[in-house]
């Protein structure tokens, strides 16, 4: 108890902190597996690879990838250089970078869970009311005639602003009536840009929280409506767990081993916690006690640090420690965890680090200047983990409780961009040149 009182005395300070998460197991096949498993990962994978002449055909940028949502996987050495020297990091091995960035349709993470909810959604539909025969005729779902079928239905969800982009881009693209409630930190540019695809947007003057709460009571009230609940839902979560297969084949193309020998480190930035949590989860499920994965968070926003530290979930959130909930990291801008994904990485998750605002920016034009890539402020928090693992006492632990000390000149680092593409360039040159205190 005393370490949780001392964790939380140091998250209501703002203070920068690295949680080591004591319930982490060694894993074995059952206890990976949990209430989900590989078998769920790998339907997901399918039905994903089922809609891919549509996707193809909806969004032509997709044709180079054959109608797969996938991002590259970028070696940094000029950025490892740079924190190296700038931060004083210590990173040995390598540091590459995961551009979800640049993901098509949506520009962000939120591409894969939110994109593989709607499809999920749509073929359910699509079969029961017998629009397709589910025997590679999905292409078909684009026709004006079924486009009609679909305009009759609306889907909704509750957004500080990614996840609101690929539900709302990709309903609108299919012909449902897309509606995203977008709490008050929500960037005013993503919600032009929803409006121009035809979603509606309302817009609250709260926080996410009560974004989700109105949006739910409104979607409950019409029976051809779907809500999307980003803090529950098993869909979005095996969405984003597909990328862990995604990321073996791109490990294997770039002949990077992952074994005893040589560790995988990856550092997501974390909101209400589906996206980190589902690609924790599918890594886990594929290289087990070889992979060490952590989230990152807003010193004003860790909701899931609080939440997993305190064992009590969504059952507490930031407000009550009296933290604000308010960063500039508008995508990681949550107040309270979701209680599935935060029970879901209790044996799984290596930690989580908090990092403030400032620092966001500062990475964000270490990337502009050593690799010449842009990533929106929340994207940057990945770097946090990778700056700060040599250098908290609590990850040196880890490491050292891993029996990893001696074997870090071979690990690989993953810093997990998760937005950033799509931001406008006047948004942009506003970012470069915003500078908040670190100190």
């Amino acid at each position: 108890m005393e370490v949780k009182n001392e964790i939380v005395k140091s998250l209501a300070a703002g203070e920068e902190v690295f949680w080591l998460n004591p319930k982490m197991e060694l894993l074995t096949e059952e206890r990976a597996g949990q209430e989900l498993s590989m078998k769920d990962i790998e339907e997901a994978e399918q039905r994903l690879a089922r809609f891919a002449p549509l996707i193809m055909k909806c969004f032509p940028e997709t044709k180079d990838k054959g109608g797969l949502i996938e991002s590259v996987l970028t070696p940094i050495p000029e950025m490892q250089k740079l924190l190296n020297e700038k931060y004083h990091a210590g990173i040995k091995g390598k540091l590459i970078l995961k551009q979800d960035s640049h993901l098509a349709i949506a520009g962000s993470i939120k591409a894969r869970g939110g994109i593989y909810e709607v499809l999920k959604h749509t073929e359910e539909l699509a079969l029961a009311h017998g629009l397709i025969t589910g025997k590679g005729d999905y292409e078909r779902l684009a026709s004006e005639e079924n486009r009609r079928f679909f305009s009759e239905y609306t889907i909704q969800v509750g957004s500080t602003g990614n996840l609101g982009m690929s539900i709302g881009i990709m309903s609108a693209a299919l012909g449902y009536q897309a509606v995203v409630h977008m709490s008050a930190d929500a960037k005013e540019w993503k919600k032009k840009l929803l409006r121009s695809h035809g979603v509606t947007v309302i817009e609250y003057d709260s926080d996410y929280s009560e974004a989700v709460i109105h949006g739910r009571k409104l979607s409950d009230e019409n029976p051809k409506s779907y809500f999307v609940d980003d803090e529950n839902s098993k869909d979005l979560f095996l969405g984003y767990a597909v990328a862990a297969k995604r990321l073996e084949a791109q490990l294997k193309e770039q002949q990077i081993t992952v074994d005893g020998e040589h560790s995988l480190f990856v550092y997501l930035p974390c909101g209400v916690g589906g996206a980190p949590g589902g690609i924790t989860f599918g890594l886990k499920q594929l290289f087990g006690d070889n992979v060490h994965c952590f989230f990152v968070e807003p010193v004003q926003a860790p909701s899931m640090l609080l939440g997993m530290a305190t064992g009590l979930h969504n059952e507490i959130s930031v407000q009550d420690i009296g933290l604000t909930g308010m960063t500039h990291a508008d995508g990681l801008a949550v107040g309270r965890p979701s209680g599935f994904v935060g029970k879901v990485m209790e044996p799984l998750l290596g930690g989580i680090f908090t990092v403030k605002d400032g620092r966001l920016y500062e990475y964000m034009r270490d990337m502009l200047e050593t690799q010449d890539i842009f990533l929106e402020p929340s994207a940057c928090a990945a770097f946090a983990g990778p700056a700060f693992i040599n250098n908290k006492e609590e990850a040196g632990r880890y490491i050292a409780e891993q029996g990893l000390t001696d074997k870090m000149d071979k690990a690989v680092h993953i810093a997990w961009a998760t937005g950033g593409s799509l931001v406008p360039q006047e948004i942009r040159e506003a970012y470069k040149n915003t500078y908040l205190d670190v100190e």
